[in-house]
C-alpha cells in the first residue's frame, strides 16, 4: 500500500501497494500467509541470508526512486519498531502484501492491512508529527511531500477471477472501486498531501499467475480488459481531484503501458523470457504458487522481466523507474516524477 517518501525537509510519500510492489516488511508484523521471505529479496542483501521485505529479487520500484532523487536511506515499513522519532521525519512505508482498496481484499491470506487502515496509520504519523514539530512546521512538511500510492490491482484480479459476472457487473464493481478510492484519496489530500503519484493498473492478464491459472500461453485478455476499463475511470478521476482539490497534483503513473511496451519489445532490453517466473514452485509458467523458501531460482536473474508469479525483476523495476521519473506524457502525465519533486 503505502510509504512516506522524503523529499530534504519533506516527509514521505504516501506510498500504496498494487501487487505488493512497494511492500518492505510490515506483514512480518502481521499474521498472514503473504510473507515476503527468502528467496525474495535475494540480491538486496549482498549474500547475506536476511528477508529484505521485498517482493522482487533486489530493490522495488519505490527503492529506485528513491535513489535517483538522492535519498540515503530507503523508507522503512510503518510497524517495524525502529519507525518512531525522528526516523518518521524522513518517511514511512504503509504497504502490506494482499491489501486492496476493498477492505475485504487480501483476508484470504489472513491479516492485511486494507487501503483505509492504511491511511489510519498515515493519521497517526501526521499526528506525531504534528506534536514533534507542531502544527504549522508538520502542515509544511507534508504539503511539500511527495506521495506514491500503488493500489488496486489485487481487487481486479479478485473480480476476474468471476469469469461468470457479466459486462454489467464488470463495471458496477469497477465503478465502485474508483467511487471507493475517491473517498480515500481525498482523505489523503485532507491529511496536508499535495503532490500525489498514484500507479494505474498493470497489463495484470500477462503475468505469470493468470497465465497458469486459465492455462494459457499468452496474455489473458479479460483480465487486461478489466484492467483498461479501470485505468479509464482512475485517470479521469485524477484529472478532477486536481482540477478540484486547491493545491494538488495528482499523477497518474500508466503502468499498462510501461510494462506492455517491455513485454513486447523484451529482447530489445535484454531480456530472454517475459512470460514465466524466475522464483517458482510449479505451473507452467512459475504461476501456481508464490515465491516460497522451497521454490527454485533461475541464475539469470536479469534475463527475466517477472521475478514471481505476480511482480518484476529489479531490471524490470529500473526500466519502469526511468519511464516515471523521465518519461512523456505517454507514460506518466501530466508531469513525471522528476519534475514533481523540483515542483
Amino acid at each position: 500500500m503505502g510509504t512516506i517518501l522524503n523529499m530534504s525537509t519533506i516527509i514521505s510519500a504516501i506510498l500504496y501497494q498494487i501487487l505488493t510492489l512497494y511492500e518492505v516488511g510490515n506483514n512480518f508484523y502481521l499474521d498472514t500467509l503473504a510473507k515476503p521471505t527468502l528467496p525474495n529479496g535475494i540480491d538486496f542483501t549482498k549474500g547475506k541470508r536476511r528477508a529484505s521485505g521485498r517482493y522482487t529479487n533486489a530493490r522495488t520500484i519505490l527503492d529506485i526512486i528513491e535513489e535517483e532523487l538522492g535519498f540515503t536511506n530507503y523508507t522503512p515499513p510503518y510497524l517495524s519498531p525502529q519507525t518512531t522519532g525522528d526516523v518518521i521525519l524522513k518517511g514511512v512505508n504503509y504497504a502490506s502484501s494482499g491489501s486492496g482498496i476493498f477492505n475485504s481484499t487480501g483476508s484470504k491470506f489472513g491479516d492485511h492491512i486494507c487501503m483505509d487502515e492504511q491511511i489510519n496509520n498515515f493519521e497517526k504519523s501526521r499526528q506525531d508529527i504534528v506534536s514533534k514539530i507542531g502544527a504549522a512546521a508538520a502542515r509544511k512538511l507534508l504539503r511539500d511531500a511527495l506521495y506514491f500510492i500503488a493500489i488496486g490491482a489485487n481487487d481486479i484480479m479478485l473480480l476476474s477471477s468471476n469469469v461468470s459476472s457479466s459486462h454489467v457487473e464488470n463495471i458496477k464493481y469497477l465503478d465502485n472501486m474508483i467511487f471507493k478510492f475517491k473517498s480515500q484519496l481525498m482523505r489523503v489530500y485532507n491529511l496536508d498531501a499535495r503532490k500525489i503519484a498514484v500507479t494505474s493498473a498493470a497489463p495484470l492478464g500477462c503475468i505469470p499467475f493468470e497465465r497458469d491459472k486459465f492455462s494459457i500461453d499468452d496474455c489473458v485478455p479479460h483480465v487486461n480488459e478489466l484492467a483498461k476499463l479501470y485505468n479509464v475511470r482512475l485517470k479521469i478521476l485524477l484529472s478532477e481531484l486536481t482540477k478540484h482539490l486547491a493545491g494538488s497534483i495528482f499523477i497518474y503513473m500508466n503502468s499498462y503501458t510501461t510494462l506492455e511496451d517491455v513485454l513486447q519489445n523484451y529482447k530489445s532490453y535484454g531480456f530472454m523470457n517475459a512470460d514465466s517466473a524466475c522464483c517458482r514452485v510449479y505451473g507452467k509458467h512459475g504461476g501456481k504458487l508464490p515465491c516460497i523458501f522451497y521454490a527454485r531460482v533461475c541464475p539469470n536473474r536479469t534475463q527475466y522481466v517477472f521475478w514471481d508469479a505476480y511482480h518484476p525483476t529489479e531490471k524490470a523495476n529500473f526500466i519502469l523507474v526511468k519511464h516515471a521519473l523521465d518519461g512523456s506524457r505517454q507514460y506518466i502525465s501530466p508531469i513525471n516524477i522528476r519534475q514533481l519533486a523540483n515542483s
